[in-house]
């Protein structure tokens, strides 16, 4: 079985502004840095073999901190890029649900069917995921590993795994400086079809 410790972020201060980071590179706040440093705390013991990290800012400064911190390898995937909004990025939430009430609701309970201006659609970004996310699992079998995906992209890698609903992502997108194990034994979960 392969364990996959699946990290987000600490915050950045677009994550306190309740803004759309998506591929926008920002840093790390004090915030967030004190949100890595507790995580670091928490997996501490958790037996990681190596470490992936999506290439944005966040994700990578967290990364780096666990690796050394942890003295695990560290890998960056490129194909792991934080999901495009396009022209949402850098507006607040409440904006978008002001201007664009009705993509605003779509984009919560059916975002697989809404394009952010200029951005890209889920499945996009799950195609990346996916080419990804295999790689991973045929040189991994075993062991445990983590990897720091910001949010939205980090509630789609849980959503192949779990094959659960996908929620309600403007909610994921406050998701930063937390962790979750997700569990996967090839008998029981498919491979990701390409």
């Amino acid at each position: 079985m392969l364990r996959i410790v699946l990290v987000r972020p600490g915050a950045t201060d677009y994550d306190c502004d309740e803004r759309i980071q998506g591929v926008l590179e920002i840093p790390l706040n004090r915030q967030g840095l004190m949100e890595v440093a507790r995580v670091v705390d928490q997996l501490r013991d958790m037996g990681i073999g190596m470490i992936y990290t999506s290439p944005c800012d966040s994700a990578q400064q967290s990364a780096e901190i666990l690796s050394k911190d942890l003295d695990v390898k560290l890998k960056k995937l490129d194909r792991m890029q934080n999901f495009d909004f396009g022209l949402w990025q850098g507006m607040k939430v409440c904006e978008i649900r002001h201007k664009q009430p009705k993509v605003y609701r779509q984009w919560q309970e059916q975002p697989e069917n809404v394009c952010p201006p200029e951005g890209e659609m889920i499945e996009q970004a799950e195609q990346r995921i996916r080419t990804a996310m295999n790689k991973l699992l045929r040189r991994h079998k075993e062991g445990v590993i983590a990897l720091v995906l910001p949010e939205p992209l980090a509630s789609l890698v849980r959503w192949h795994f779990k094959n659960d609903a996908l929620g309600d992502l403007w909610k994921a997108l406050a998701g930063h400086g937390h962790w979750e194990v997700l569990d996967y034994e090839p008998a029981k979960v498919p491979a990701l079809s390409e």
